[in-house]
């Protein structure tokens, strides 16, 4: 499936701030390099490199050197590949200049309960890596935001700290829930301005309309990945409802792309955009889920 021209159209300079590309330790669709040429091509501003395992703001400003006209981003997952909820690695990423730090993905401890109660033919790529470096003898102790009292744990408030001194997103990974709500509580308090709540309709999340809404009201961005909907785990219905309840302010569209079996990643936004116009969103109402707030958090609040 192709994007319309109207929907190209209508996501030109728009960010996707959350793709999966080579270099990687699982296959992807595409790399670095030959992604930022596609975007310049279509007209995107740029893309935020996500990685379950590496830091990626040296890739992004080489990317950026090589391909100019295309604003390539760095990130930082804490996962145990760079010493989980690491406050250090958070300073030098943001001295690297990352834009955007994830909590706990692949290594969440949410994420690590449902992924093993997966069959193993129903196990994504990263839920495999994840057991073979179990077989490995490696040690991969599920990551919590949250102590047995259901506070959070001390490491994670000096991550905010450092994401809230350097003015970078933080996007809540696939912390579970309960977590998802404190660890938002918990980054205002200290004093981060802009915080992205990850597809916040996933299974592994699933939040309900009324706190989805509650968290826009405190300022946080709703993400609304394509890739979700797209794989169907997750009603596109489902998507359009928790947008129309939630306001425009507060919604953010990415991808999630870069999986070999997905659509190209340059596609990605497009689509999305035409999914929105098929379920009688405006051009203009689209426009600003995908292209103003995007250019908003990759430019720390600048439209």
């Amino acid at each position: 499936m192709t994007p319309s021209e109207r929907a190209i159209e209508l996501v030109r300079g728009a960010y996707d701030l959350h793709v999966h590309i080579e270099p990687d330790v699982i296959p992807r669709r595409t790399h670095d390099l030959e992604l930022a040429q596609r975007f310049r091509e279509r007209g995107l501003a740029g893309f935020v490199l996500k990685s379950h395992y590496v830091p990626t703001a040296e890739r992004a400003l080489l990317a950026r050197r090589v391909v100019p006209e295309v604003e390539v981003l760095g990130s930082l997952t804490l996962n145990h590949g760079v010493g989980g909820l690491n406050p250090v690695a958070v300073e030098i990423a943001a001295r690297e200049g990352a834009r955007v730090v994830w909590l706990p993905t692949v290594d969440a401890a949410n994420e690590a309960r449902e992924a093993d109660a997966l069959p193993p033919e129903k196990k994504p790529l990263w839920a495999k890596l994840q057991a073979e470096f179990r077989q490995a003898g490696l040690p991969l102790c599920p990551i919590e935001a949250l102590d047995a009292n259901g506070r959070v744990v001390p490491a994670l408030r000096q991550v905010l700290g450092v994401v809230a001194r350097h003015g970078l997103v933080l996007a809540t990974g696939h912390l579970g829930r309960e977590e998802i709500l404190k660890v938002v509580e918990a980054a205002l308090e200290e004093g981060v301005r802009q915080i992205v709540v990850t597809h916040p309709d996933y299974p592994t999340q699933a939040l309900p309309i009324p706190e989805q809404r509650w968290l826009a009201q405190q300022g946080a961005y709703l993400e609304r990945c394509l890739v979700p909907s797209w794989s169907g785990k997750v009603p596109w219905e489902r998507v359009f409802e928790a947008i129309r309840a939630t306001g425009l302010e507060q919604n953010v569209l990415s991808t999630d792309l870069g999986q070999p079996k997905n659509p190209p990643v340059e596609d990605g936004l497009a689509l999305f955009a035409d999914k929105l116009l098929e379920a009688g969103f405006a051009e203009d109402e689209v426009r600003h889920m995908a292209v103003t707030n995007t250019v908003k958090l990759a430019k720390g609040g600048k439209a």
